[in-house]
């Protein structure tokens, strides 16, 4: 006789939401897994992390972030070796005594974004720019990481049977 068990396949998400659930909140809160349930019963408004990408060019890294209604005056940029971090506030007014909110999805709030590089950057040279809620930081990177051609040149130019490799 075969016994037959349904698999589900959910089953493990509704096991991992559980473990989240008992998770310790400060942890939560600082891996952004932290929902709106939890956000409601502590009383204040969940953490965000705005998107980004991350591109490389032959010459650079291309760091855009989205960051629409934060204030330029209100994002620092810093680095530190080869880690670069994005932090700031994003600010919205929702205690007005005139309007009456139905639904809020918008987060806001504290934000830190911290991203590591490969370490031949040349941490002087980073440019940031921003316009239309988009940042864009360029991070250069250094002469020795810049990919290098190699010419391959026939056999007969380079017998490498006679010469020993040191």
């Amino acid at each position: 006789m075969i016994n037959r068990t349904q698999w589900e396949p959910f089953e493990d998400l509704r096991g991992a939401q559980d473990e989240l659930d008992q998770m310790s909140p400060a942890l939560a809160h600082a891996l952004g897994l932290h929902g709106q349930r939890q956000g409601a019963a502590m009383g204040r408004t969940p953490a965000w992390m705005p998107p980004l990408d991350i591109s490389e060019r032959k010459d650079a890294y291309l760091i855009t972030v989205e960051l629409p209604g934060v204030e330029l005056d209100d994002v620092q940029i810093t680095m530190e070796g080869s880690l670069l971090t994005i932090q700031g506030e994003r600010v919205f007014a929702h205690d007005s005594s005139e309007q009456q909110f139905h639904r809020i999805e918008r987060r806001d709030g504290a934000f830190r974004r911290s991203i590591t590089l490969p370490a031949r950057v040349m941490t002087d040279a980073v440019q940031a720019t921003a316009g239309g809620g988009v940042l864009q930081i360029l991070v250069p990177k250094a002469e020795e990481a810049k990919p290098k051609r190699i010419q391959v040149r026939p056999t007969d130019e380079l017998d490498c049977r006679e010469q020993p490799i040191r």
